[in-house]
């Protein structure tokens, strides 16, 4: 579950948070949880605090991805959200699709990471009028992207020359680059086989880096074309760049 921290001028963006703290021990009892990496010591080996961050993007709204937007205070006993200086990112037409759910879906958007966002005064919505959102903020574009989710973001970086792509569930691992291998939580597959094929093979030919926000080993990757279609090139650290 990594999150992505952009540092652009006084603006600090973060993007996605994890899936926090707060649920019960049953509820993450469920997952393979490892590591000792959270958001908090994350940010404090790079001298910052949750407290400097300006801006959360949430490229949807499944708990392992806003999770951590929203914490329990236990005085007022009620949920706040984490980062009380930021503005949260997301969608009006995913907003409704996360806040009204599919039974399908319904247990992946929990109201408790969800609506506290909204009640804060902190929400704000990026419009879209078309699957490609050029520049709401500095040196980022937005994809967006149906078939995992509807209308979840896939913000692309301009970074040191390169395009840095977060990749979100529209590509969780380096196993799910053959265009067949697609995770049985997508709740439209044969879409997100459209959007991989072309988003892949646009991937391929401007060699852009994929960031992997669910990949356990591997951070970033390249892909290239070939006689089988479009497959990895070579896996690396976001540092060596």
């Amino acid at each position: 579950m990594r999150s992505l921290l952009i540092e652009d001028g006084d603006r600090l963006l973060l993007i996605d948070t994890g899936i926090g703290n707060k649920q019960s021990e049953k509820f993450f009892s469920h997952f393979h949880l490892h590591g000792n990496d959270s958001l908090d010591s994350s940010l404090a080996a790079q001298g910052f605090h949750r407290d400097d961050i300006t801006d959360v993007f949430l490229t949807h709204l499944h708990f392992d991805h806003c999770g951590g937007a929203i914490e329990f205070d236990s005085k007022s006993e009620a949920f706040r959200p984490a980062f009380k200086n930021a503005k949260f990112w997301s969608n009006e037409q995913h907003w409704k699709w996360a806040t009204e759910p599919n039974a399908r879906e319904k247990a992946s958007f929990l109201k408790e990471n969800i609506l506290p966002i909204q009640e804060s005064g902190q929400l704000e919505f990026l419009p879209h009028d078309s699957d490609f959102l050029k520049q709401p903020f500095p040196n980022m574009d937005v994809l967006m992207a149906y078939g995992h989710t509807d209308a979840q973001m896939i913000p692309h970086i301009q970074y040191k020359g390169k395009t840095i792509v977060f990749m979100a569930d529209l590509l969780p691992s380096t196993g799910h680059i053959p265009l067949p291998y697609v995770m049985g939580y997508d709740t439209r597959p044969l879409l997100t086989l459209d959007e991989k094929e072309r988003f892949m093979n646009t991937a391929a030919d401007n060699d852009f880096v994929l960031f992997l926000e669910h990949d356990s080993v591997n951070e970033c990757c390249t892909v290239q074309h070939t006689e089988k279609g479009v497959r990895l090139k070579e896996t690396f650290s976001f540092s060596d760049i």
